[in-house]
């Protein structure tokens, strides 16, 4: 009789023991936040854990939180704003880049709020369950394996991001490198995508995200930023 394997997780793109990858989420979900007083004081309180990183993740973040201990807060903010909010190429909301505010994508943001239900976590409604920060929290904090696998369906649009952001000259793209150090190689799959969604971009039609409307139970977070 055959007997069943298991299937090996794939390595991530740098080799680190899960403790440092759920700490390199950490700080990212941090890094990657509104850079409010309270987000710059608690960077700066688990800044001292980045030292013991392996060296190609700890550069990153490294240079990143220099960045932040440099720059005037209020032209921080500024930055944030225009990197974030006022660019279509460079939204944090990882469904958007595949459809935009159509319909859609209300039912792919229903495989975040049901991953992080499966896990106990109920969200407000300061954001949707897509936000970057929000799902990099929860991988580091909550759910590691549910984390990490929707990190990992998505990264064509992290790198996407990445590379978005390495183009604009934007300190943030030593965050994004840092994530995806954490994840499995790009494949070749993977740039099929990147090239499909780079070409394309979000899709304009806005119709809102009324799919959310289907499930009572939605938390009432579909009037956040995108």
């Amino acid at each position: 009789m055959k007997l069943l394997t298991l299937r090996r997780r794939p390595e991530p793109t740098v080799r680190m023991s899960e403790r440092d990858r759920r700490l390199v989420w950490r700080m990212a979900a941090l890094c990657l936040d509104y850079p409010s007083e309270d987000m710059l004081r608690t960077v700066h309180e688990f800044g001292g854990a980045v030292d013991e990183l392996p060296a190609e993740v700890r550069d990153r973040l490294g240079e990143f939180l220099a960045h932040l201990r440099e720059t005037d807060p209020l032209e921080l903010a500024q930055r944030y704003v225009e990197t974030f909010d006022m660019r279509r190429r460079a939204s944090l909301h990882l469904t958007f880049y595949a459809y935009g505010d159509t319909r859609k994508r209300g039912m792919a943001l229903l495989r975040f709020k049901h991953a992080y239900r499966h896990a106990g976590v109920e969200l407000g409604d300061e954001e949707l369950p897509d936000h970057l920060p929000v799902l990099l929290e929860f991988a580091a904090t909550v759910d590691p394996i549910g984390g990490e696998r929707l990190l990992g369906e998505h990264v064509p649009v992290l790198e996407l991001l990445r590379l978005s952001l390495s183009d604009n000259g934007s300190p943030y793209a030593a965050v994004l490198a840092a994530v995806t150090a954490t994840l499995p190689p790009v494949t070749t799959a993977d740039r099929r995508r990147i090239a499909e969604l780079a070409a394309q971009g979000p899709p304009e039609e806005e119709v809102g995200l009324e799919p959310f409307a289907m499930d009572p139970m939605m938390f009432a977070g579909s009037e956040g930023r995108r």
